[in-house]
């Protein structure tokens, strides 16, 4: 627990709590320390210091009288509440961020000259945000959506963002279009509906005359549209952007973010479920991981691509909507990244951040990439209204661990306190300072770049190929992948009302597989049409030609990619998992303790789940302690279900409606189940009942149902199957009533 503050002698000033116990610290923590504040044991206080003697009553004129004009501390307080607000993220609302640290794993000096990529034994502070893009604050986790992963990095030269996503690419090739995608993806203005959802016309409108737009769609329609948690979802700087070392050489870079505990999802109607039960899940999983101490890991991947290769590939690497597969050019993991610190005040620090995709440090430059250029201007236009004017990189959670010195002044909340009369350049009565820093001292140079051209309003013709990787993307996935996707097109396609926005839709997917068409186009009791209308493309200029602008038909280099589809990912870790244990009176003792030490041991959240809160007694009569009961819990949040032996509490949970529902639904969702034999009954009760195999039930029965007599054996079985994450192929033969 912090320490409340005390006064310094000689001033009235405060000194800086101290960190938590145990907490993790770094430079950005120590630099943020005469911001905090705790109130333990303090009197209360108006803004400008005097002491509040009653807080609970007005000032009147009589105990019954009129509230008087004269009551300052009444006004503070209500004009402080009254300004609380400030306007939200337009995309991005809500979201969720931490504090932690970057190590590079070994110098990258040949590739750029970044200061916080040159030493291994350098640890850069960082904070970073998820967030899901078209909701508002107050919307749920679980949304069908992007989600956001941007990192600060408070680097020796200044601060550094990588503002990503965690899907590789985006909708639109151009930052021109930007305003009509975030309008069509919101709420519709006439109504205000739906919140937090792209099933809705005006979307699927914008999106069905945008074929730029294909490759991106199957992203969102895919499973990483819904992760397990933002710990287990990768993260892309989706631009090209330029490293440059000190010799001036420049080649073009993807950032990647690889999660350690691999990149897992929830199903489509699980997501549904947890907005219901919990619309924080993703918020709470993150805050309780680090406050537990499994902190989230990421490697840092690169992918390099020589200045001379820049035309070698069927794509152009400026094309914000392709991605440079894997097998093409491997991701090199240079880094990891930890975070290990939760903020102390949500607003302060995870609301107040500001991040910007031109906020670069030496070493690290732009290319030409047209939606990168528009996102340049936007970022500092959008942080002027939305945190009051030009000083928002002055509030704590922004400002730079690099000294600050410049001639800007003045403005809404400025908090530096500029000495001296020059505030110009050049000067001669401040001695020529703050100076111009040369090259060699760490001053920014952008890439000297060759420009030859027409200005112009077009785009280049390799920008036109809209369906190769979309078509990439779908022949990667897994056939559980591929029939979510088509569940997912046909959930959002059968929201749309307008029955031309779906024709036109099943027209865009006939270009990137006809069998995807063909399944989408069933469950909308629809055709694919024969002539796919024209122009394919509507976004073109007035006075274009209609044939200039239509999408190349081009194929993809390779068949498939490995690393687009999720069930390449990690399986060999169950760490942070949450189990639920389904117990009640009388229950076994060796049988539950030795699979929950088992689960534990290997880095599981183990929770007692019963018919009622408090405690449960075992069949040694030893108190155990419930976490929660069966009314207050919920399948869909947790990632397996074990059921331990006891004569009791097994015919307790048999008996109880709740803890059936809770096996099968965790069934349904595809997700681990694991019975103690001599709790067989329990699974019987259930709807997806496995039949036996003959002469004992020692052994996996249905895939993810675990049944066994032995313990040690159960545990062994049931880590394996929980590190597998889901089940899917029992998924469309086996639904069951949940």
């Amino acid at each position: 627990m912090a320490r409340k503050t005390k006064p310094v002698a000689g001033n009235n000033k405060r000194m800086p709590p101290e960190i938590k116990k145990g907490q993790p610290t770094n430079a950005k923590t120590e630099e943020m320390q005469p911001n905090r504040e705790v109130s333990d044991g303090e009197f209360m206080s108006a803004n400008q210091g005097v002491r509040i003697n009653n807080d609970q009553d007005s000032l009147k004129a009589g105990e019954r009288g009129a509230s008087l004009l004269e009551d300052f501390l009444l006004r503070e307080k209500i004009t402080h509440f009254d300004h609380e607000r400030i306007p939200e993220r337009v995309v991005h609302a809500r979201g969720s961020g931490a504090h932690g640290i970057f190590k590079v794993y070994k110098s990258l000096a040949h590739l750029t000259k970044a200061d916080f990529l040159q030493d291994a034994e350098l640890e850069t502070p960082v904070f970073v945000r998820f967030s899901t893009v078209a909701g508002s604050r107050g919307s749920t986790d679980l949304a069908r959506d992007v989600r956001g992963f941007a990192v600060k990095f408070y680097t020796r030269q200044g601060n550094f963002d990588l503002v990503g996503n965690n899907m590789p690419i985006f909708f639109i090739q151009d930052a021109l279009k930007f305003p009509d995608l975030v309008h069509a993806v919101k709420p519709e203005p006439d109504n205000e509906i739906p919140q937090a959802a792209s099933a809705h016309d005006t979307f699927w409108d914008f999106i069905s005359l945008m074929p730029e737009s294909a490759h991106m769609i199957m992203w969102l329609m895919s499973d990483r549209a819904i992760p397990r948690s933002y710990r287990m979802m990768e993260g892309f700087g989706v631009h090209t952007f330029r490293f440059i070392n000190e010799r001036g050489e420049s080649n073009f870079v993807k950032f990647h973010w690889k999660p350690l505990l691999g990149v897992h999802s929830v199903a489509w109607d699980e997501a549904q479920n947890i907005s219901g039960k919990d619309p924080d899940f993703h918020r709470r999983d993150l805050w309780d991981a680090i406050e537990s101490g499994a902190f989230p890991e990421w490697e840092l991947g690169i992918q390099v691509v020589p200045e001379a290769d820049e035309h070698r590939f069927a794509f152009d690497l400026l094309d914000p909507t392709k991605i440079i597969p894997e097998e093409l050019v491997p991701v090199q993991r240079v880094g990891k990244l930890t975070l290990n610190r939760n903020p102390d005040n949500f607003f302060a620090e995870t609301e107040q951040a500001a991040f910007h995709v031109g906020h670069v440090v030496p070493g690290i430059d732009f290319t030409n990439d047209p939606l990168l250029q528009g996102r340049l201007f936007s970022y500092t236009d959008t942080q002027l209204i939305r945190l009051g004017g030009p000083n928002f990189q002055e509030i704590p959670i922004n400002r730079p661990l690099a000294q600050v010195h410049n001639n800007q002044r003045d403005g809404y909340m400025r908090q530096m306190i500029n000495q001296g009369k020059s505030s110009y350049n050049p000067n001669s009565l401040g001695g020529g300072y703050p100076a111009q820093a040369p090259a060699a001292e760490g001053g920014f140079t952008s890439y000297p770049e060759r420009i030859d051209g027409r200005k112009i309003r077009a785009r280049s013709k390799s920008f036109f190929d809209h369906f190769s990787q979309a078509r990439l993307f779908y022949h990667s996935q897994s056939e559980p992948e591929r029939n979510h996707m088509i569940d997912a097109f046909s959930f959002e396609l059968g929201k749309v009302k307008t029955i031309e926005v779906r024709k036109r839709m099943i027209a865009i997917l006939s270009q990137i597989d006809q069998s995807l068409a063909a399944a989408v186009a069933y469950a909308l009791s629809l055709s694919i049409p024969k002539d796919t209308g024209q122009p394919l493309n509507h976004s073109i200029p007035a006075d274009a030609d209609p044939n200039e602008y239509q999408p190349i038909q081009a194929t993809s280099s390779l068949a498939k990619s490995e690393a687009l589809s999720m069930a390449n990912t990690r399986k060999d870790t169950i760490a942070t998992r949450k189990i639920a244990v389904l117990a009640a009176d009388g229950v076994d003792d060796v049988s539950l303790h030795a699979v929950r030490a088992d689960l534990e041991g290997a880095g599981a959240i183990v929770e007692i789940i019963a018919p009622r809160q408090g405690f449960l007694l075992s069949e040694s009569g030893a108190e155990i302690a419930v976490h929660h009961s069966l009314l207050t819990a919920a399948s869909v949040l947790y990632d397996a279900v074990y059921v331990p032996g006891g004569i009791n509490s097994a015919a307790t949970i048999e008996g109880e409606p709740n803890a059936i529902h809770f096996l099968n639904e965790a069934f349904k969702h595809c997700k681990a189940i694991a019975v103690d034999a001599k709790a067989l009954q329990v699974l019987e009760a259930t709807y997806f009942a496995p039949k036996l195999p003959e002469g004992g039930s020692s052994e996996v029965v249905k895939e993810g149902v675990i049944v066994n007599a032995d313990t040690a054996m159960l545990a062994t079985q049931f880590k394996a199957a929980i590190a597998q994450h889901r089940f899917w192929e029992r998924e469309k033969p086996r639904q069951v009533p949940a």
